[in-house]
Order: structure tokens, then C-alpha cells, then sequence
């Protein structure tokens, strides 16, 4: 330190450019100010309270920055528990979505499936109310009839038998198209029989 007061009271001394001096004044007050903080910091290296703080505080600062480190592993942590929640909420409402879409389309299709089988059975209602049903119905009771007639009276067979005879003809004329024809032009023709065929 001592040195460097006799380089200063040197350059003061020296005073050919005052610009020069300025500058020498300058370095050396800061040189003085830099060897006047570290006899400071020597001395205080020797306090035993200044050793008991700055063993306090090297744990101190792992501590910090352990928790710094933690804390940045817990928001990192978080955000991704975060972007998982977000994503799980998304694929759940996507599955509900689904499910609800499925549902509606499930519910619209048996709806669809009770209108047709409404539909159905007032159209088997109807066809059993047709007259072609009825007739049927009567055709089979007749034929029951004859059946039972043909067992129990002995000369009504011969009879019937050339009677479903003539029958048979006149279909067989009335669909080759002749009958219905002559029926059309004579609508009495169809009922009439020739009197050979009735003796």
C-alpha cells in the first residue's frame, strides 16, 4: 500500500500534461480502493463469525437451489399431470360423444322398427279384412260341406261330380279369354246353360 502512495505522489510530481495526470490519479486511487477491500476481506476471512456465516449459508445456498430444482421438477410435473388430465377429459368426452350418437342412432332405428311393425299389422289387419279372405274362408267351409254330403247321400256324388265338370269347362273357357269376352259383349251368357246339357 505504502508503494502505491509513492507511485501516486510521483506522478503528481510529474505534471508536463495535466491530462496524463488525471488518468495516473485515477488508476491509483483505484488501485488504493481495491488493496484497502481486500486487506478488509483478509481480516474478515479471520473473524470466526464471518467463518461461522459463511458456513451457514454454502448449505443455505444447496438448500436454495435444491428447492429451486424441486420446484421446477413440480411444475414440470404438474403441466404434465396436466396436459394428461386434458387429454383424458378429451378422449372422455369424445367417448361420450360416441356413445351418445350411438344411443340416438339406437333409438332413432326402434322407433323406425315400431312404425314398421305398426305399419305391418294394420296391413295384416287389412288383408284379413279383404274380400278375397272371406270367400277363401267360405270356399274351405264348402268344401268341408261337400265332403261330409258325398259321405252321407249316396246319389249326390254323380251329380256333383258332372256339376264340377261343367265348372272346370267354363273356367277353362273364361280363361282362354272366349267366355270372359262373350260375357262382356252378353252379360247373361255366363249363367245360362244349354238345355242338352241339363237333360
Amino acid at each position: 500500500m505504502h508503494i502505491l502512495l509513492l507511485s501516486t505522489k510521483e506522478l503528481r510530481t510529474d505534471d508536463t500534461n495535466g491530462n496524463k495526470l488525471d488518468k495516473a490519479m485515477i488508476l491509483g486511487n483505484s488501485l488504493i480502493m481495491l488493496a484497502t477491500i481486500t486487506d478488509s476481506l483478509q481480516q474478515l476471512a479471520t473473524e470466526p463469525l464471518v467463518i461461522g456465516i459463511v458456513l451457514g449459508l454454502i448449505p443455505a445456498a444447496f438448500a436454495w437451489k435444491n428447492g429451486i430444482v424441486l420446484r421446477l421438477q413440480a411444475k414440470k410435473l404438474r403441466q404434465q399431470h396436466e396436459k394428461e388430465l386434458s387429454e383424458l377429459r378429451q378422449h372422455l368426452h369424445t367417448q361420450l360423444t360416441i356413445h351418445a350418437s350411438g344411443q340416438d342412432a339406437m333409438v332413432k332405428e326402434m322407433e323406425s322398427l315400431r312404425a314398421q311393425n305398426e305399419t305391418l299389422r294394420i296391413n295384416l289387419a287389412a288383408a284379413q279384412q279383404k274380400p278375397g279372405r272371406a270367400e277363401l274362408r267360405q270356399l274351405q267351409i264348402l268344401e268341408s260341406a261337400l265332403r261330409t254330403m258325398r259321405e252321407q247321400a249316396p246319389g249326390f256324388a254323380p251329380i256333383w261330380e258332372k256339376v264340377l265338370r261343367d265348372a272346370e269347362e267354363q273356367a277353362h273357357l273364361q280363361n282362354q279369354g272366349l267366355l270372359s269376352v262373350m260375357r262382356k259383349i252378353i252379360p247373361g251368357i255366363a249363367t245360362t246353360k244349354p238345355k242338352a246339357d241339363s237333360e
